[in-house]
């Protein structure tokens, strides 16, 4: 099995993508939290944990690790710090341990901040991150999604490169779609967005798979 770093384990998507990792029969999740309270929950839960901060050093989270999935949010309090540099500052660690894939969630918008005004520093700093991704040497995949909801998961999307439209997406299906990602026959290298859909995740991704392979 596969040890997958979480990044924003404690978070609404966070612990579903955990829950699924726990419940996969390919990988082993490693969730990455702030506090001690969190850890105490997750280990309770028969979870792995790593104690960090996004802005602090990392260089002892990734011990082990074999792929990451970047889920962390600052919730808008210090999106330059921790959605930008704190990404960033993964990134290269993950780079050093030579990390099999780097698996980065982030936002429909975040290819043009300054169409989304009330979000423009959460986008600018998303934009940022993505850019230094996709420069960074690691193999990646970058997930856009729409506009979350707590809906339950319909385990179908639409996903394209450039969707073109704006949508809605529960946290579940990001959470599934996020997984996805891991497994080696998901596309690589390779940002695309994703709303709610009458597509399979897994029927999606190949599709895409195949078109931009």
């Amino acid at each position: 099995m596969e040890n997958i770093l979480v990044a924003g384990a404690n978070g609404t998507t966070g612990k579903q993508i955990v829950n699924l990792l726990k419940s996969s029969q390919y990988f082993n999740p490693i969730a990455m939290v702030r506090k001690e309270e969190q850890q105490k929950q997750f280990e309770a839960d028969g979870v792995e944990t790593v104690l960090a901060d996004l802005t602090q050093d990392l260089t002892h989270t990734i011990k082990n690790i074999d792929k990451v999935i970047f889920a962390a949010g600052s919730g808008g309090k210090n999106v330059v710090e921790v959605d930008q540099e704190g990404a960033k500052r993964l990134m290269a660690i993950a780079k050093m341990a030579n990390v099999n894939k780097f698996v980065m969630l982030s936002s429909m918008g975040a290819d043009n901040p300054e169409s989304v005004e009330d979000l423009q520093d959460y986008m600018k700093a998303k934009q940022n991150a993505d850019e230094h991704l996709k420069g960074s040497g690691l193999n990646y995949t970058i997930v856009r999604p729409g506009t979350l909801n707590n809906n339950k998961g319909k385990g179908k999307i639409e996903l394209n490169e450039k969707l073109n439209k704006q949508g809605e997406i529960s946290r579940a299906d990001v959470a599934q779609t996020l997984v996805r990602s891991l497994h080696d026959d998901a596309p690589h290298n390779t940002t695309f967005e994703i709303i709610e859909g009458e597509t399979l995740i897994g029927e999606a991704m190949n599709e895409l798979q195949s078109v931009v392979s």
